[in-house]
This record gives C-alpha cells, structure tokens and sequence, in this order.
C-alpha cells in the first residue's frame, strides 16, 4: 500500500459507510425496522437490490487496487513527469475527507430523523436549517462528490494509462514500423477490435 492518496480515499469511503452503520443502529433504537433491510416503497426496494452490491464494489474495489506486491492501480512511473496528476490525487483525498466531515455534520443534525429510505408509516420532522439550509438532500451531494473523488483518482489513472500507452506505441513504430504496424491493425488498444 504504498499509494497514500488512494488509501486514504479508500478509507474515507469505509469510514463513509460505517458511519451510515451507526445510523442505522441509531435509529433502529427509535423505530420497528431497520430502514435498509425493509423499504415500504417498491421503488426504494428495487433501488436497494442495486444499490447494496454497488456500494460494496465502491468499498471494496479500491482495497483490491491495492492489494498485492503490485498494485493494480499503482501509479506509473511517468506520473512522477506529470506533477498535477499527484496533485489531482491529493487533492482527490482531501476533498474526500471534507465529504465525510461534512456529512458527519448532516447526519449530526438528523439525528433520530435520518432515514435510508422513506419512511412511509412515520413522521419524521422536517430539517431546514444546518447543512440543509440551502442543500435538500447535502448528504446525497457529498456522497456524489465522495463519487467523484473515487473517479478522479480512477480518471487521473486511465488518462496516463493511455498517454504512457500512446508513448509506447510510438516507439514501437519508431523501432518495428512494419510487423508493429500490423499488429495495431488487427488489435485494438484496450479492447479486443471487432473483426
């Protein structure tokens, strides 16, 4: 694990999801159902059965990018001629630590009223001050740029793939014009070309 910014994104988003653990606990002690296991709406039910596996591959992915005496994700060694990409993946981090401070605030100011899905049989009070004052749904934004945190370091890596991939070909073309070449024309780049 030698790739700091993406372990402390990767731990963000553990620290994420088991603080909406908690909530869940917490509100349990406040009402009949845990509101993740049992939605009263068929929408939030069919919501659930996709929602659940992506949120358990967006915590685990960036653990399995890490494993291993290679990473997978490990940044390349033409990252250290590109100094924003660094930045991009710090800044990344960052970001994704306000998100979950800043989430932790919402769910503060919840409190026994913070639900997972509707809630249809209770009345809840309406929040409208705190975080909520100028957002409707602040916990769901900062889950969106948690998101795009995880995506920009993602991003960041699949833009240099790509360059370091464009730089080896051309010198592959520079020193195998020929049999290169041809090879380029029967294979695609990342993907299998279509006969």
């Amino acid at each position: 694990m030698n790739d700091l910014p993406a372990v402390i994104v990767a731990a963000t988003i553990c620290a994420y999801w088991f603080g909406v653990g908690v909530m869940i606990v917490r509100v349990k002690r406040h009402s009949r159902d845990i509101p993740i296991l049992s939605p009263k709406q068929p929408l939030e039910r069919v919501m659930g059965a996709i929602f659940v596996p992506v949120v358990a591959l967006w915590i685990l992915l960036p653990w399995i990018a890490q494993a291993g005496t290679r990473p997978l994700l490990a940044i390349p060694a033409l990252a250290e001629q590109l100094p924003f990409y660094g930045a991009c993946r710090w800044l990344a981090a960052i970001v994704a630590v306000l998100c979950l401070i800043a989430t932790a605030r919402c769910w503060a100011r919840m409190g026994k009223d913070w639900r997972m899905a509707v809630a249809v049989d209770e009345k809840t009070n309406l929040i409208t001050d705190g975080p909520f004052s100028r957002i409707r749904h602040p916990i769901y934004a900062f889950q969106i740029l948690l998101m795009i945190c995880t995506l920009a370091v993602a991003v960041a890596h699949v833009a240099l793939m790509n360059v370091k991939a464009r730089n080896e070909e051309r010198h592959l073309l520079q020193t195998q014009p020929v049999d290169y070449s041809r090879y380029v024309q029967r294979t695609g780049r990342f993907f299998p070309r279509q006969s």
